[in-house]
């Protein structure tokens, strides 16, 4: 009962997140999630994980205005990415559940309306 509530949690979130496709899909989509949640549980570590952040930093060119007797130069910014590693809970098991959850949607689309995507 304990892997019961994380499952329903993160096919609530994935149902959230789920932007593209029609709302026929996503209903199929998530029907399948919930499914696959159970036959393939979550199993959480805490994993390095490099992500990245924008930084400004000056690009060595500067822009001068002149206004009448004064010139005010400003350093030209540009934006970089910077990767770090930061350590986060990953599900061990996504990689193996989500084509399933892809390939019961679309197989649950065709059925239905003779498409993978559930266009109508």
């Amino acid at each position: 009962m304990s892997l019961l509530k994380p499952a329903i949690t993160l096919a609530a979130a994935l149902f959230l997140l789920q932007s593209c496709g029609t709302p026929e899909y996503r209903a199929e989509r998530t029907h399948c999630e919930a499914e696959w949640l159970l036959k393939i549980p979550p199993v959480y570590r805490h994993e390095p994980v490099t992500k990245y952040r924008s930084v400004k930093r000056p690009s060595g060119e500067t822009v001068c205005e002149t206004k009448g007797t004064k010139t005010r130069c400003k350093p030209v910014m540009k934006t970089i990415s910077v990767p770090y590693t930061a350590m986060e809970r990953v599900d061990i098991r996504k990689t193996q559940r989500d084509p399933q959850i892809s390939s019961c949607a679309a197989r649950a689309c065709s059925a239905k309306y003779g498409n993978d995507k559930c266009e109508i």
